[in-house]
């Protein structure tokens, strides 16, 4: 189990703290675009979490992965295939909360590259569902306060 958790600063971006279940703990305070990495993030829960990914962000970092090493660059070296899955899926996410346009689950697989995961329209409805309660929650947190999440 992962312990997740997101406290909100004063300038609107996240802080984001992740235990592991053997204790050891990464953080990382994005700086850069710092409002849209909070959002990020709990996108890749809402995706990994409601897809059943094991290996995306989340997961890796369950595995013992620093929030460094998951740029593909860091001392692991390359991404798992399935991380980078989970990173166009997000992607796609991403871009719809920021253009406010749907995306269909026809333009998400037209686009998907090969051996990738085909996407329903109910699995996109459910992944839209949790992110948007997570988006909601971390709306309604003041500064300082934390949104946790587990997981598994």
């Amino acid at each position: 189990m992962l312990r997740i958790q997101i406290t909100k600063r004063a300038d609107g971006a996240g802080l984001l703290r992740c235990t592991r279940a053997d204790g050891s703990v990464t953080w990382q305070k994005q700086t850069r675009h710092a409002m849209h990495f909070a959002m990020h993030d709990l996108t890749h829960f809402a995706v990994e979490s409601t897809l059943g990914f094991r290996r995306g962000f989340f997961g890796l970092i369950a595995e013992g992965w620093e929030i460094d090493d998951t740029t593909g660059k860091g001392a692991r070296g390359k991404l798992p295939a399935e991380a980078i899955e989970v990173e166009h899926i997000v992607g796609m996410f991403d871009t719809e909360r920021a253009s406010g346009v749907l995306i269909t689950a026809d333009d998400y697989n037209q686009h998907a590259s090969a051996g990738a995961r085909r996407l329903t329209e109910e699995q996109i409805a459910q992944v839209r569902a949790c992110r948007g309660e997570l988006l909601s929650l971390w709306a309604a947190l003041e500064p300082g306060g934390t949104i946790e999440l587990e997981f598994e």
